[in-house]
């Protein structure tokens, strides 16, 4: 879906020739291995590829291409996943600021990435993870 939506945004910004910015959604997920989630990791290693070739390929064009790549995001889905403190416990222990991901946290970095003030961001991905990747 990422491939196929970005080739359509990605013509109509070539077309209109005023250039522009698409943010893909990865996660941190794509960067490590994680017990059976071998086809969520592979997956979110896709996007990241993605987005730095297309940054590659649209920057002529001044098309910013990015990604954000979140932690564990306290959604719905994550509460439902990740509130028992036995599973989210050695999670949060990893991660330095003892905390999980707001959606607000990602909204903000998205649309820092949409704007001009990343106008010389491209091919990068912004990881939202506390401090994880850190330790």
């Amino acid at each position: 879906a990422v491939f196929n939506m970005s080739q359509v945004v990605a013509k109509g910004m070539v077309e209109r020739g005023g250039g522009g910015s698409i943010v893909n959604i990865s996660s941190v997920a794509s960067t490590r291995a994680l017990d059976e989630h071998i086809a969520y990791c592979t997956s979110k290693s896709a996007v990241d590829s993605i987005t730095r070739v297309m940054a590659l390929e649209l920057g002529k064009h001044k098309i910013r291409v990015n990604s954000v790549n979140p932690t564990v995001t306290w959604t719905d889905m994550a509460a439902f996943a990740w509130s028992d403190p036995a599973k989210s416990g050695p999670m949060l222990a990893k991660i330095p600021m003892g905390k999980f991901v707001e959606l607000e946290d990602v909204v903000n970095t998205v649309l820092f990435l949409l704007s001009d003030k990343s106008a010389i961001t491209t091919g990068q991905h912004i990881i939202l993870d506390g401090g994880m990747s850190a330790c």
